[in-house]
């Protein structure tokens, strides 16, 4: 075989850069298999692949970030008090809850699967975290003996199937649900809270071994799960009835609650500080090692957006916005630190673990990954796991928001709007792709919509009605940029 023809079928394997091969051709250089990692870009280069990575249908989440940006101009305009310090803090603590919900989904949504009893899910976390509370832990009494062990009985098969699967976090905390229900601790936030999180990773037990063992179609099991968890949350709570969580100082802290000036700052610091050192440091590293990495231009610019964002957020909410001169409010809402911490460590999962690339895999092609190794049904059930834990910590955030579980509490909306925003934000519903972020970027979009709505005075119907085109058109997004990388492909 000549050195022509090397050089040819060499630089025309797939997931070389365009730009890359086409310098290589000009100059004449044969590449050997990984020489591509090792060239360097200009910041134009960089620009100009990303252009070329948009046109072929890799958008990611710009849609979204760009319609999050054109909405808070439109509702600026339109509302005096849009910007106000107020609803600034308020719109954060607004769509924690969804948001936190919706990075569960993404796990799901990355192996191209759905989960509808998400909602429910932390419906039931939450009906169990307030009926602990009301009843001083006597879940016994609250629930009634038959109700009581059936709850346990269905922790301890969460338990089970967990183990069967080898999912031991999903064994562990299903167990030490079961340890905090029969000892019946007296009424305590952090333990009502672990509670929460403990059923959560049951029920996603269930729904995972129901799915990736038993093989049933994920649609269908979630779809009757999100009823039967529905007919639980009604069972706990009574027709009618409302479970009250108010009179607890932190729970009712956990989403109307605010750090204090000096926790404010350190919380920026130490955010900023952080994306500024994984991101230069890891940018050095990689030059250093001789691969290729982006400009350090535009390192620096992104590490400075960051930066200066950060620090004019909390110098905005470090103000005290309460209208009364007899009340000091100000610091930035606990719900931002719950929310970063999410996104850093779902991020780091994602992107930096062995997990993370499989998720990937499994989303792009579960027979190649299981032909190359990976556990397949395993990794499949574990993302449930994830998301009903992550559901149930959104409960106990909108939970706390409102102050109460009711019969409705993870009803259609709280599913919708979770799903809504993990899509929104550019995370494909036909799996493999997507960031922890994506859902992120999607609830701050929803958030943005029913506040700025809400301060217009617009009726539900309406917000619903702008919130399903919003989604909808994130799908026809979704739908044209597969078809343009599909063609970019051939």
């Amino acid at each position: 075989m000549s050195e022509e023809t090397v050089h040819e079928e060499t630089t025309g394997t797939k997931g070389i850069p365009e730009s890359g091969t086409a310098r290589a051709a000009e100059s004449g250089t044969v590449i050997t298999d990984f020489g591509i990692d090792t060239t360097n870009q200009s910041t134009t280069e960089a620009l100009r692949d990303y252009l070329v990575r948009l046109r072929s249908g890799d958008i990611g989440s710009l849609p979204a970030i760009l319609g999050l940006i054109a909405l808070v101009v439109l509702f600026s305009l339109l509302s005096d008090v849009f910007f106000s310090l107020n609803n600034i803090a308020n719109l954060l603590a607004q769509g924690a809850g969804q948001t936190i919900i919706a990075i569960g989904i993404v796990y799901v949504l990355l192996i191209g699967e759905i989960d509808l009893s998400a909602g429910t899910a932390s419906g039931v976390a939450g009906a169990v975290l307030a009926l602990h509370y009301v009843e001083n832990g006597n879940l016994l009494q609250g629930m009634g003996s038959t109700v009581f062990w059936i709850f346990n009985a269905l922790m301890v098969l969460g338990a089970v199937l967990a183990g069967l699967l080898r999912i031991w976090p999903g064994v562990a905390l299903s167990l030490l649900g079961v340890v905090l229900t029969l000892v019946g601790f007296h009424a305590n936030p952090w333990i009502e809270m672990l509670l929460a999180v403990c059923v959560g990773a049951a029920i996603g037990c269930i729904t995972g071994f129901l799915i990736a063992k038993i093989g049933m179609p994920s649609f269908v099991v979630t779809l009757a799960l999100f009823l039967a968890w529905q007919g639980v949350i009604l069972q706990l709570i009574g027709q009618g009835g409302v479970l009250g969580i108010s009179s607890s100082h932190v729970l009712d802290q956990v989403a109307n609650g605010n750090l204090s000036t000096i926790g404010s700052w350190v919380l920026c610091v130490v955010a900023a500080g952080g994306y500024a050192a994984v991101t230069v440091g890891g940018h050095i590293l990689r030059r250093r090692r001789g691969l290729v990495t982006s400009p350090t231009p535009l390192i620096a610019a992104k590490v400075l957006a960051l930066t200066v964002f950060a620090v004019v957020v909390t110098a905005l909410l470090t103000v005290n916005r309460s209208p009364s001169k007899l009340i000091v409010i100000s610091g930035v809402p606990y719900v931002v630190p719950i929310v970063l911490v999410l996104l850093v460590v779902g991020t780091y999962v994602l992107t930096r673990t062995t997990y993370g690339r499989h998720i990937y895999a499994v989303g792009g092609n579960a027979e190649a990954a299981r032909r190359a190794g990976i556990n397949v049904t395993q990794l499949r059930a574990s993302v449930f796991v994830i998301c009903s834990s992550c559901a149930a910590v959104g409960a106990i955030v909108y939970s706390s928001k409102v102050g109460s579980v009711d019969p409705q509490a993870g009803g259609l909306n709280t599913l919708l709007f979770a799903v809504g925003a993990a899509v929104i934000g550019g995370t494909s519903l036909f799996g493999g792709r997507g960031r922890v972020a994506d859902a992120v970027i999607g609830g701050a979009v929803l958030a943005v919509v029913s506040n700025g709505l809400g301060l217009l005075r617009q009726p539900a119907a309406v917000v619903s009605i702008v919130t399903g085109l919003v989604l909808l058109l994130a799908a026809t997004v979704d739908a044209i940029s597969r078809r343009r990388a599909a063609v970019a492909q051939r």
